[in-house]
């Protein structure tokens, strides 16, 4: 499967309602510390938008409104594996991506058949604490080479800069969140994302 390269995560349906207009082709939804209706709301409303602008729509971990919905993809975490219903998830048909951090999960989620495998963080990043200091682009080689044909994200203190480095460790796509929704200029930020991921 072949994914688009560029790969931005927002927390709201009104990021997306800016930025697939640029033609962003494939998009995650992360809604957090929402009702359940505020985020089926955020989930029904980004579903259209990305259907309106032809682009993949990944939910966030929130895997049963992602089913009631009739969305067409998810991610989940490992600590959202936990809880997921998986069979229900891949009887609904939706394509699954999974973060990894270290060899256990690796093998965790290749044991489920992703359509995707997430590492992370490649390099700083200061949108979450987490027990994984930077992966490097060396694991990003490694974990290509593990994972052959499945598309491999790298996400985790990317910017422009970093982008060619990261696909030429091996990455497929590259995903960010703090590198758009903190610039000053978003929308040209996304635009020179476009550029290099073209």
């Amino acid at each position: 499967m072949t994914l688009p390269r560029f790969y931005p995560i927002f927390e709201s349906a009104d990021w997306l309602e800016r930025m697939l207009p640029l033609g962003v082709k494939l998009v995650q939804l992360r809604v957090k510390d929402r009702s359940d209706a505020e985020t089926r709301a955020q989930i029904r409303r980004a579903r259209e938008l990305c259907r309106d602008h032809g682009a993949i729509l990944v939910v966030n971990d929130h895997w049963r409104i992602a089913i009631e919905e009739g969305c067409d993809w998810l991610h989940l975490g490992q600590e959202d594996l936990d809880d997921a219903d998986l069979d229900a998830i891949r009887a609904a048909g939706l394509k699954l991506g999974v973060s990894t951090h270290d060899e256990a999960e690796l093998e965790r989620a290749l044991a489920l058949s992703p359509d995707y495998v997430a590492l992370g963080p490649v390099w700083p990043t200061i949108l979450k604490k987490m027990k994984w200091h930077q992966q490097g682009v060396a694991k990003l080689t490694e974990w290509k080479a593990r994972i052959g044909t499945i598309p491999l994200i790298a996400i985790g203190g990317l910017n422009i800069d970093r982008a060619p480095e990261a696909f030429a460790a091996g990455a497929d796509v590259v995903s960010v969140v703090t590198d758009i929704t903190l610039n000053p200029d978003p929308e040209g930020r996304v635009r020179d994302w476009l550029r290099v991921t073209a």
